[in-house]
């Protein structure tokens, strides 16, 4: 089958999924919308890096953890206000720690588990299947964007933060292969900020290259409406944003509202 009819053949049950969401699922992201217009936030990549922080910093501020995050609970005390998942692996893997969290979780409706079914808690997006566009409206899709970063970029601009804050996205991978490709990890995992993040699961190598694209798609979004996003990861290789330190960030980045 070439390439073209392949696509012609998987529009229609993408478009049929697509509806069924919106029907279903969007109406409940509308209460996020400018939820947090003009404060700041950090979001938590999962690389090495975070070992050398102190998390437990970060519990006055909004904080969105990704994939899975819940590794750092107990041993740093860390408590975040969200969450976002959208890897099919990493939802199989990780439903049931999914369930004990107490934050509000963006997981994705492709992939939706039943294990998950009916909790209030949990929001489903839905993936246009566009990794070429940065979404500004959540009720609209999400661009999966070869990264789960970009898309809680894409959440964090609909709740209307100002200035974007990350750390732990190293943007550096040991393991090698072709992007997206499906391994086992048979080691200790290098990659995450556990050993045992990925070990002895299926996982998908990264898309470096594409990341970068998503990440300038969401650069142009936020300086285009006079917001920010700025890199404080530890000794990051991701090139794409303002660097600035984790320690002066704390200084001015605004708290939460109590």
């Amino acid at each position: 089958m070439n390439q073209h009819l392949h696509n012609i053949l998987g529009f229609f049950p993408r478009r049929i999924n697509h509806y069924i969401w919106k029907r279903r699922e969007a109406e409940r992201l509308e209460k996020f919308r400018d939820i947090h217009k003009d404060e700041d936030c950090f979001i938590i990549g999962n690389g090495p890096s975070l070992n050398q922080m102190d998390l437990g910093l970060l519990n006055d501020y909004y904080t969105f953890g990704l994939n899975k995050i819940y590794l750092l609970f107990d041993r740093t005390g860390l408590n975040i206000d969200y969450h976002a998942c959208i890897n099919r692996f990493v939802i199989e893997q990780s439903a049931p720690q999914f369930k004990e969290m107490s934050c509000q979780s963006f997981l994705s409706y492709k992939y939706r588990d039943r294990r998950l079914k009916n909790m209030d808690k949990v929001y489903l997006l839905g993936d246009a299947r566009s990794k070429h566009k940065f979404f500004t409206d959540i009720t609209e899709g999400i661009s999966p964007g070869n990264t789960v970063t970009f898309v809680a970029m894409q959440i964090a601009f609909f709740m209307g933060f100002k200035n974007v804050y990350l750390i732990g996205v190293d943007h550096n991978f040991k393991d090698k292969g072709n992007p997206h490709e499906v391994q086992v990890m048979k080691k200790d995992d290098q990659n995450h900020f556990d050993p045992g993040y990925f070990k002895g699961h299926q996982w998908q190598l990264p898309d470096l290259p594409g990341s970068e694209v998503s990440y300038l798609m969401a650069k142009e979004a936020f300086d285009k409406n006079g917001r920010n996003i700025f890199d404080a990861t530890v000794q990051g290789k991701l090139t794409i944003f303002p660097k600035v330190t984790f320690e002066e960030v704390l200084k001015t980045t605004k708290k939460k509202k109590l």
